[in-house]
């Protein structure tokens, strides 16, 4: 399969030890068979494990992957804001971001790059259209998924079917606005803030497979995200909020 773009693929990198071997395994067979690409694992203060020697021994034997430790990290978001800044000021004209740990299914990347090569800005993952799921998770956290799209689509005026994905890739332009952007949130409801503000891009949405999440949500996690689409709802009432005008 051949694409235009250089791609890049951004991971944070969090206590990822036990899944590490496979995960690699798969994301290198997905480099092998496209011929390009990089990935970028940032790594910061929350991993206690072995995660960030792993990671640098891969690097040293495999450039196409690269370590960032982000020690100054305060959360997943600014986790994810240097692995997107690390690619785009290194030139890469498509970005990925996913989760580590076989979450996400590396084998998916395919579907994203060509979505990003047919004419579209986004390329959002969803697990609630057809041909997407999420499995191995609980009640609680896939009600949250479920009944965060929902609440989000209400009050945000939005029409995704997923709007709490973390599987996404943009076009470095988007990349570009996004990056000095202000963003509100703290924790991984920043992905639902982007893609509201994202929304007036050309942008589809591509069925994925998630596996089994993490079922324990922070009770600060969830006042942000209730923090932040309030305040967006607010906004929305008065005016429109939007990355791209």
């Amino acid at each position: 399969m051949n694409f235009t773009d250089r791609f890049a693929v951004v991971i944070p990198m969090a206590n990822e030890q036990e899944q590490f071997m496979p995960f690699v395994s798969a994301l290198t067979s997905v480099l092998d068979r496209l011929g390009m690409g990089c990935v970028f694992f940032i790594v910061d203060k929350v991993t206690q494990d072995n995660t960030l020697d792993l990671c640098k021994k891969l690097s040293d034997r495999d450039r196409r992957f690269i370590t960032i430790w982000a020690p100054e990290n305060k959360n997943v978001v600014d986790a994810y804001m240097r692995g997107y800044r690390e690619a785009y000021n290194q030139g890469f004209n498509l970005i990925i971001e996913m989760d580590a740990g076989l979450s996400h299914d590396p084998h998916a990347i395919p579907m994203f790059l060509r979505v990003l090569n047919e004419g579209n800005e986004c390329a959002f993952g969803s697990r609630f259209i057809n041909g997407g799921s999420i499995w191995g998770s609980t009640t609680y956290r896939t009600f949250l998924s479920r009944g965060g799209t929902i609440l989000s689509n209400v009050l945000l005026g939005t029409k995704m079917a997923d709007m709490t994905s973390g599987f996404q890739g943009f076009h470095r332009n988007i990349v570009g606005q996004f990056l000095d952007y202000p963003l509100l949130s703290t924790a991984h409801f920043y992905q639902t803030e982007l893609r509201y503000l994202l929304r007036k891009t050309r942008y589809a949405e591509i069925p994925i497979h998630y596996r089994a999440p993490s079922p324990r949500v922070s009770k600060s996690a969830i006042f942000n995200s209730f923090k932040v689409l309030f305040h967006y709802f607010q906004k929305r009432l008065s005016s429109s909020a939007s990355i791209i005008k």
